[in-house]
């Protein structure tokens, strides 16, 4: 992509970080487990142009999650990214008021002495229960899902023969990288020559994302994925658009070469429902051909379906226990610092 524009950094940031499967366990802070010392303000409007700049000369920018062995600080996210990284679940699990998508935070918190990063979540736990005044419990209940199943004709899919290096969260920037905290340890993101972005996980494999302007899509292709792992992939782009969450049952193991295609209207629906886009001008007709496509019917015809079925793989619709965590109360404005 030529820039760094606002669907692009959507897409990034519900991919990068929701690729790797994690399971939902249920976590009890310890009673005084706290920041040293927090403060948390209203995230400013992100400069794009600043954003392209700083990665382009190799510096870490101000977005989403930096932990280090003292200090953990969180920029430019939705308070419900911050509740699913105090809890240990994806974003589309927390279920609460819409503003919690929208309403967005910068967090910079010391660690006291002793603590370690696995502290962190606990941690942050009690600072959104403290200046939110933040209750949620954990629930499982039936839900219609998608689920990603093995289509008549047998998959086609090819298992991945790279392996994994793990990730130095030292090593120093190269122009055009940057290194963020995901769920499983650090994410290395590299922007590339030919205007794409490519996400290392480490362990858990790695994507790159290309804009091609000549077929209006976005295409992620993935090495060393799981099948769970692509089912969260697919949940973070499906739920972004209306759609439900996706659930591996497929039965497949191993890892493997993965790659979809996904339309610039599918992306522009997804940008519309973040706040990043205005809904699309009325046509005046019964049919509006610019309207923002949802993803809650296999049958809609929505891209991402469409090459999921190229992997002789299907989205069905099942009802499923789904575990979510439950927001029963929370403020929009914290307490002061």
């Amino acid at each position: 992509m030529k820039s760094f524009s606002a669907i692009g950094f959507i897409l990034s940031s519900v991919c990068a970080v929701l690729l790797a499967p994690r399971a939902l366990t249920a976590q009890t802070a310890p009673a005084k487990l706290t920041f040293d010392v927090a403060t948390i303000k209203p995230a400013a409007p992100l400069d794009r142009a600043k954003l392209a700049a700083d990665m382009q000369a190799g510096k870490m920018p101000r977005i989403g999650p930096h932990l280090s062995a003292d200090r953990a600080a969180y920029y430019y996210m939705p308070l419900k990214s911050l509740i699913a990284a105090a809890y240990k679940v994806k974003d589309f699990q927390v279920s609460g008021p819409d503003w919690l998508a929208t309403d967005r935070f910068d967090v910079e918190a010391t660690l006291p002495e002793g603590a370690s990063k696995d502290d962190v979540p606990a941690m942050l736990q009690a600072l959104l229960a403290d200046r939110f005044k933040l209750v949620a419990h954990r629930e499982t209940a039936e839900h219609k899902v998608l689920a990603l199943i093995v289509g008549k004709g047998g998959p086609k899919l090819k298992q991945s023969t790279a392996t994994p290096e793990p990730i130095d969260p030292n090593a120093p920037l190269k122009p055009g990288e940057m290194v963020f905290d995901g769920p499983d340890g650090p994410v290395r993101m590299t922007r590339n020559h030919d205007g794409s972005m490519t996400f290392n996980m480490g362990a858990k494999g790695t994507m790159t994302q290309k804009f091609d302007a000549q077929n209006q899509a976005v295409r992620i292709d993935s090495t060393m994925v799981t099948m769970a792992g692509f089912a969260d992939t697919l949940s973070a782009i499906l739920t972004q658009m209306g759609g439900r969450q996706v659930v591996d049952m497929t039965g497949l193991k191993g890892n493997y070469e993965v790659s979809v295609e996904i339309a610039f209207s599918d992306l522009m629906a997804m940008a519309h429902s973040e706040g990043f886009a205005p809904p699309p001008p009325p046509s005046g007709g019964a049919a509006n051909s610019n309207a923002a496509p949802t993803a809650s019917d296999p049958g809609g015809g929505t891209s991402i379906y469409q090459s999921v079925k190229q992997l002789g793989l299907e989205l069905e619709e099942r009802k499923a226990p789904i575990e979510q965590l439950v927001v029963d109360q929370v403020v929009k404005t914290p307490t002061e610092n």
